[in-house]
């Protein structure tokens, strides 16, 4: 059975390209999904791609991908849950309660912009955090999970 990786995205990543790209780059959304297409491709895994800017549709998706992952179906998720990630405890408890192996991703140096965004309630839940590679973080954010798959398989 060929696994699936979750790749969510919270609030405002619908206006990569757009917004700020001195911060987050040029690329749009839909190149992060092609970069994500072809990493998974290169894997040997599935990719299901989303991006809400509602956190109860995030966290519904984060349990599905939990149920998912617990069924066998799911290697695991990527989340860049943007400023979700510094206020939002329900993200958090829905990740901890779905039990999600996760990546917690963002495109920028969290740690080198506003003190808020210094605090993430995502992390101490994550199995990995990564930051700051860019849009160039999701197929490394994607590797990892494709690792974390492969060390469960039985042989």
């Amino acid at each position: 059975m060929t696994q699936t990786v979750y790749v969510l995205n919270g609030p405002n990543l619908n206006l990569l390209g757009s917004r700020e790209p001195g911060i987050y780059g040029a690329h749009t959304l839909d190149d992060v999904r092609q970069l994500c297409a072809q990493a998974c491709t290169r894997l040997g895994l599935k990719l299901d791609f989303r991006q809400s800017n509602h956190e109860g549709e995030l966290v519904g998706w984060l349990q599905e991908a939990g149920s998912a992952e617990a069924a066998g179906s799911a290697a695991g998720t990527v989340l860049n849950a943007a400023a979700y990630t510094h206020t939002s405890v329900a993200l958090r408890d829905a990740v901890k309660g779905a039990g999600v192996s996760l990546v917690e991703l963002h495109i920028s140096n969290v740690h080198a912009r506003e003190e808020f965004r210094q605090h993430s309630y995502l992390s101490p839940v994550a199995r990995g955090v990564m930051f700051g590679f860019g849009t160039a973080g999701y197929p490394l954010a994607i590797e990892a999970v494709a690792g974390w798959a492969r060390a469960k398989v039985v042989v």
